[in-house]
């Protein structure tokens, strides 16, 4: 065992004395060591009911010969960071997340670990160290949030956001509005659609990083406080065979994660995490292989913001499992990766059905033929850029309009909800990625005005920075090389024609050599400067994550140190 480093020898008393300071006795010092990592935090909806979820796993982990050892890691909640400074600090948060549980399993040198994520970079934070570490690590989540409902609807965080688009447009007062955001969120849990928080934790059952129902087990399901204590239980279990993260997830556990996040049409934040995840693992990966699975995996399900289900729908109809297994007859989906349930993916998946047809569609009558995210590539995004797909009607469409170009989230978020976006204009909002933002802020709030505008399908918005799980219509974000390091980006400016071709999966700059060729003379003289970027964000934690974020083509990991 690690642990024996802690607790054997004479030379360790000291050691076993600061355990039974703990109030450990004997029986328990001699036992694996496993970690609990709770990001509980009374600040995230998503987290606030974990204490109950920890106390489980460790009740799981002591009824199968373990002691466990409970700490906790930062959680930054996106819905309340949106829209302000905070949201510089989310994404960045994954690695510091990632940092946190290094230092403390390597630290006390720890046996094994469960991770308890709920939220948006907690999720694949917990699972970058997990690769990080490779110990015996398994995952699982505080479970998605119930809907609301108002007026006869199911309601979801993103209705409270589209909500104020409504309002600017006039359609909806204020004291409507008031009583969607009383309803919108009615429970704890990480928010009711298909947002990135509830994307990665199915992900993580295709990845077999966790048992089945760690995506979709509602919340405030007791269902959920026994699948804790049997993925406590299950942690002592793969110690014991020593099945590590590594044995896990493989290049073709990722594609099979790629395959599910198409199935379900998926947050395209997704993008970012798997990349990272794969960094973690030396895996080789590239932003082309996303399209490679994409366009021959159906969109079986979708679910909000491109549907009216929601995850506690998806559990009902199945769950993860019941998707899997029809990937996995139709062979979209590789049966071979192992699973923390000690079995292959073929293996556990056996007795998994689809409940409800109408929330998971028969491979015969998928809402599209491609998966729900395509990665674009051209003059403005040598390197790629995402769109959601799923959530268009249609996902064919070429699009060219004219740019309205600014330079940061909070002038094109005035421009919308001053009324100056008509339709025909594609929104362009650039030194937002990983370096310039710094952080790569999500754009939901200009999304969701957007579309409670009802301009969501006539109005494009692209940008180097990213959007939240609850975006939809053409919404193109992590176009790499991102502005702050001269991407094409940069270059544009407000007139300028963009032109989206969704089923050559193109995204151009309409310009002639000789021009694109004049303004890359023109911004090389009068480059902005990175340290001019925000200056008052890169004194502290942010600065230095700034200097070892990759781009967004990356994972936004950060590159490694030889």
């Amino acid at each position: 065992m690690n642990s024996d480093i802690l607790k054997q020898g004479v030379d360790r008393a000291p050691h076993r004395s600061l355990m039974k300071a703990l109030g450990l006795t004997d029986r328990e010092i001699e036992k694996p060591f496993v970690g609990v990592v709770n990001s509980f935090t009374e600040m995230v909806p998503g987290h606030m009911h974990l204490r109950q979820i920890a106390d489980a796993v460790k009740a799981g982990i002591r009824e199968n010969g373990g002691t466990p050892f409970e700490f906790s890691t930062v959680a930054v909640c996106d819905g309340l960071a949106m829209g302000h400074q905070g949201m510089h600090f989310s994404l960045a948060s994954r690695e510091l997340i990632a940092d946190s549980i290094e230092v403390m399993t390597r630290a006390h040198q720890l046996d094994a670990l469960v991770l308890i994520p709920s939220c948006d970079k907690v999720v694949p934070g917990m699972m970058m160290a997990a690769m990080r570490l490779n110990i015996p690590a398994i995952v699982v989540s505080g479970g998605p949030m119930l809907p609301g409902r108002y007026e006869g609807k199911s309601l979801t965080l993103n209705s409270a956001f589209e909500g104020v688009g409504q309002v600017v447009a006039g359609k909806k007062d204020e004291n409507w509005l008031h009583n969607i955001e009383a309803k919108a969120c009615p429970t704890a849990g990480s928010c009711a659609g298909m947002f990135t928080a509830n994307s990665m934790n199915c992900l993580t059952e295709a990845l077999g990083l966790a048992l089945p129902g760690n995506g979709t087990i509602p919340a405030v399901y007791s269902e959920r406080i026994i699948l804790a204590k049997e993925t406590g239980y299950q942690v002592m279990e793969l110690f014991r065979k020593d099945i590590r993260p590594r044995d896990i997830v493989t290049e073709t556990a990722l594609k099979n994660g790629v395959a599910l996040d198409m199935a379900l049409g998926c947050s395209t934040n997704t993008i970012l995490h798997l990349p990272a995840i794969a960094n973690e693992g030396d895996i080789p990966w590239e932003l082309r292989k996303v399209n490679e699975v994409s366009s021959k995996t159906p969109q079986i399900c979708k679910l909000s913001p491109a549907g009216d289900y929601v995850l506690a729908d998806l559990h009902e109809a199945g769950g993860v499992s019941a998707v899997l297994k029809q990937l996995l007859d139709n062979d979209y989906f590789d049966g071979n990766p192992l699973t923390v349930s000690g079995v292959s993916q073929a293996e556990r998946l056996q007795e998994a059905q689809v409940l409800n047809s109408q929330v998971i569609h028969p491979m015969g009558t998928p809402y599209s033929s491609q998966g729900g995210l395509k990665v674009l590539f051209g003059n403005l995004a040598p390197e790629g850029a995402v769109i959601k797909q799923g959530a268009l009607a249609d996902q064919s469409m070429v699009f060219e309009g004219t740019a309205q170009v600014f330079d940061g989230e909070v002038a094109a978020a005035d421009a919308i909800r001053s009324l100056k976006i008509k339709e025909g204009d594609v929104v362009v909002i650039r030194y937002e990625g990983p370096k310039g933002g710094p952080g790569m802020r999500e754009m939901l709030g200009p999304t969701s005005t957007l579309a409670g505008m009802g301009l969501d399908a006539t109005v494009a918005l692209i940008t180097d920075g990213r959007f939240s799980g609850a975006s939809r219509g053409l919404s193109i974000g992590h176009v790499s090389p991102e502005a702050a390091l001269g991407g094409e980006i940069a270059l544009l400016q407000t007139g300028d024609k963009i032109r989206i071709d969704l089923k050559e999966g193109t995204l151009d700059w309409v310009a002639s050599n000789e021009e694109r060729k004049s303004r890359r003379e023109k911004y090389e003289q009068n480059q902005v400067q990175l340290e001019n970027l925000n200056p008052e964000l890169r004194a502290g934690y942010l600065g230095r994550y700034s200097q070892f974020v990759q781009s967004a083509s990356r994972g936004a990991a950060f590159r490694k140190i030889k």
